[in-house]
């Protein structure tokens, strides 16, 4: 990996912020400024800060291309080596945040990700963009400007990630991508945005807390070795040979289920029969609100099953991939999810 400065940004003054890219559709670019299709992670993290000129003004800029790739091939490599890049830049004293730029589709997941694994002390700050880099109205050029400002900020030390778009600020735990399509893309449905930015400086509504730092990168060891979880979907008619395939499989499973994180009799049949073979099952809901309480239309504690609370079931797959290293047991899983 290369580390390089954006020219213009040199004022001895000015705080340092790291980026580090990961691709996504703010590094795309199309055939045309009007095409409708794109191809995203085209251009390099030196190219992207280039296009922002007025980054000169807010920060000294530290470049680093961890990953450069569209969101949906984000892989737990690129992950591991981010919480790393991030651990180890929240102890350098020269650096006063981290921006994170990022592929929407899996924004929400990889930062949640790094709110399990990596400290929290400095402002961290995933950003992305609905829009390729060399669309008509790109809104990255924006939403990156406003994610370097959110970093230089001593107002968003001590919050955990936090994932600016289209000037709203959202903390890891409760950010989702709403939308397929339009810049006003991401919601916190549970918890609502924590603040705004005001011109450059961050307006926030609440005083969040970062997660609990309970797996550090350097422990997780290689990713060939995390336990493996799936995601099943549910639906009208969805039957048990589909939990059944994914159960020989995976070490865990996360029910993605209707309402309040239900499924046809024939699904939980299944997932009760894979818990009773060791494989860890939580019950999330696909609505993309609410809660996932113990027990509201099935015995979790006689099925050997656990609940997400609010997590989404993506965020649940990555709970409990990283909950499996330390322990399998049901109840034990549960308590980490209460205490996330």
């Amino acid at each position: 990996m290369e580390t390089s400065a954006v020219s213009g940004a040199s004022e001895a003054h000015l705080p340092l912020v790291a980026v580090l890219a990961t691709g996504g559709t703010i590094a795309g670019v199309q055939a045309s400024a009007t095409a409708s299709s794109y191809v995203a992670g085209s251009i390099s993290v030196a190219q992207l800060m280039a296009s922002v000129p007025q980054l000169a003004g807010l920060a000294r800029l530290r470049t680093e291309q961890v990953a450069n790739v569209g969101s949906q091939n984000m892989t737990h490599a690129v992950w591991q080596a981010l919480a790393a890049r991030v651990q180890m830049l929240d102890a350098d004293d020269d650096v006063q945040g981290v921006v994170v730029t990022h592929g929407t589709d899996t924004l929400e997941e990889t930062a949640f990700f790094l709110a399990l694994t990596a400290p929290a002390r400095k402002p961290l700050v995933l950003v992305g963009a609905m829009r390729p880099a060399t669309a008509l109205s790109a809104d990255g050029p924006a939403n990156l400007y406003a994610a370097v400002a959110l970093a230089r900020h001593g107002m968003a030390r001590e919050r955990g990630p936090l994932v600016i778009m289209n000037g709203d600020i959202h903390t890891a735990r409760d950010v989702q991508k709403v939308a397929a399509s339009g810049i006003n893309a991401f919601a916190s449905p549970n918890g609502g945005r924590i603040g705004v930015m005001v011109g450059v400086d961050p307006l926030f509504h609440g005083s969040a807390q970062p997660m609990p730092h309970r797996y550090p990168p350097d422990a997780l060891g290689p990713v060939e070795q995390w336990p493996r979880v799936a995601v099943v979907y549910a639906h009208a008619d969805l039957q048990a040979d589909v939990v059944d395939a994914l159960a020989a499989l995976y070490d865990g499973l996360v029910l993605a289920g209707v309402g309040d994180g239900n499924a046809t009799d024939a699904a939980i049949d299944a997932l009760k029969r894979a818990a009773a073979k060791g494989v860890a099952v939580v019950r999330a809901s696909r609505t993309g609100s609410g809660y996932v309480g113990r027990g509201a239309e099935i015995d979790d504690g006689e099925a050997g099953f656990v609940a997400a609370g609010e997590l989404s079931a993506q965020k649940a797959r990555i709970l409990l991939m990283l909950a499996l290293t330390q322990t399998r047991d049901p109840a034990r899983l549960q308590a980490i999810f209460d205490s996330r």
